[in-house]
């Protein structure tokens, strides 16, 4: 798939009726719920039913199950994310007609004309950084826009339209749509080699970190001091002239974290910026969780809020669905579910969940995302899964890729990479077969964690139910 180049960027409310196809996806549901928040007519289908699209239902759009050309309407707008394929009959429809066809990102673009922009982007920890920055700038007083690509667990929302002039959105950089966002603030977590197959090597892949943060638009970047690639970044930016405030543990961080403690279930640090020394204290936990915070801190002193009052609100952040989301427990087997896709977040999450497993195991249940990915991390993958003790690997969730095109490629490349290191991995194909291979496998005071960008959601509460079976249930 090519890189998207950037379009102008037009108003979301002088575009006319919007229709979003697959409106459910984490990408698309927040935008289409808030311009239909602005006041836009806004319709979206979706190939299947699901919470999400019933929510939206909800929330004043038009939605509909299934995709069908007469859905358009009198749309004069259609919105699609990268997935949408031109074979599409709806987008197909709008080609037909003419109509003006943004990707999602020319539609959130349009959402942020005329507000102060906040974009955070970078190869891990995006969510998680969005939704603490929406949050910390709620409870620091401020009333933010803000569209994430996962729900809060606060609140069950991924967007809201705020009467405050900052705007905070998630910025994917994995096809290139970071560079479609009017924004002020860009805040970049860690650069590490992601999505080859858009950007071909991972030189490119950093260039575009820099073209970024170097638009005319952008007034300062807010990078990690601790990360390799933000490190090369900040070298880069400071050295053409541009602002930048580094955040983390390093000596020379400009917003830095010292005395580091970790439970758990909490973290907490020292933060020490200009004119501002206090104690940062999560209820989530995490080192990363505290250098999200940190970035968090640094985009609100840049829009001018309070420190000590940015420090007290790292505190009402609860987390994003998906993101060490409890899914249930039975008879002492705990059950979680975690986005987490990439070598480097299998490793945190998985190092996360190693705190709380107790005196039983860890159990994984890993479904690769891509084929691309697959066949490039499939050692680092297996590698990372190796924290787990129990491992279970699944086929690999294609999404906008096609099987035929990656002969030989499946998630047994994870397992064979993990036999390699001398560990037993059990191979499940067909994901409806998971739950029943986990639930053979689960003793009581185990942690079941699954892990993955595609539908390994269904498998927890798949697990549970089947766990709770009057004979299924652990001695």
């Amino acid at each position: 798939m090519p890189l998207l180049q950037p379009v102008p960027v037009e108003r979301a409310d002088a575009v006319g009726p919007v229709h979003f196809i697959a409106a459910g996806g984490s990408g698309m549901s927040g935008i289409a719920a808030a311009y239909a928040a602005l006041g836009v007519r806004v319709s979206g289908s979706d190939q299947a039913d699901s919470a999400t699209l019933r929510r939206l239902a909800t929330q004043g759009v038009t939605t509909f199950v299934g995709h069908d050309p007469v859905q358009l309407g009198d749309a004069e707008t259609v919105v699609v994310s990268s997935a949408i394929r031109e074979s599409n009959v709806e987008l197909a429809e709008a080609r037909r007609r003419g109509l003006r066809v943004w990707h999602r990102s020319a539609a959130l673009a349009g959402l942020m004309a005329g507000r102060r922009g906040v974009a955070i982007t970078g190869t891990h920890g995006k969510t998680t950084t969005t939704g603490m920055t929406a949050t910390m700038l709620v409870a620091a007083g401020a009333d933010p826009s803000y569209v994430i690509g996962s729900p809060l667990t606060a609140t069950g929302e991924s967007s809201h339209l705020g009467t405050g002039d900052a705007f905070v959105i998630e910025a994917d950089e994995s096809d290139g749509s970071f560079l479609q966002y009017p924004a002020e603030i860009v805040v970049v977590t860690n650069i590490e080699a992601d999505h080859l197959d858009n950007w071909s090597t991972p030189e490119r892949y950093a260039d575009g970190f820099v073209t970024l943060c170097s638009a005319e638009h952008v007034r300062v970047t807010v990078a990690c001091a601790d990360d390799p690639g933000a490190r090369v970044l900040i070298g880069r930016l400071r050295a053409a002239g541009r602002r930048v405030v580094a955040y983390g543990e390093s000596s020379d961080a400009d917003v830095r974290l010292t005395d580091v403690r970790e439970t758990p279930e909490t973290s907490t640090a020292t933060l020490t910026a200009s004119g501002d020394q206090g104690p940062l204290q999560l209820v989530v936990p995490g080192r990363f969780n505290l250098l999200n915070a940190a970035a968090a801190y640094t985009v609100g002193r840049e829009l001018g809020l309070d420190a000590a009052a940015l420090r007290a609100a790292a505190a009402s952040f609860i987390g994003t669905h998906r993101r060490f989301q409890p899914i249930g427990v039975v008879d002492g087997v705990r059950v979680f579910d975690d986005y987490a896709h990439h070598p480097t977040e299998l490793r945190a999450t998985l190092g996360a969940a190693r705190g709380r497993v107790g005196t039983g195991r860890l159990v994984a249940c890993f479904q690769p995302h891509l084929f691309s990915r697959t066949v490039e991390f499939a050692g680092e993958l297996g590698e990372a899964l190796t924290l787990a003790d129990v491992i279970v690997c699944c086929g690999v969730y294609p999404a906008r890729e096609d099987a035929v095109d990656f002969p030989g490629v499946t998630g047994a490349l994870v397992a064979q990479a993990l036999t390699a290191l001398g560990r037993e991995a059990h191979y499940v194909e067909n994901m409806s077969d998971a739950p029943a291979a986990l639930a053979a496998l689960v003793e009581p005071g185990d942690l079941v964690l699954t892990l993955g960008a595609g539908d390994v959601t269904t498998v927890g509460p798949e697990l549970v139910r089947l766990l709770g079976q009057e004979g299924l249930a652990r001695p």
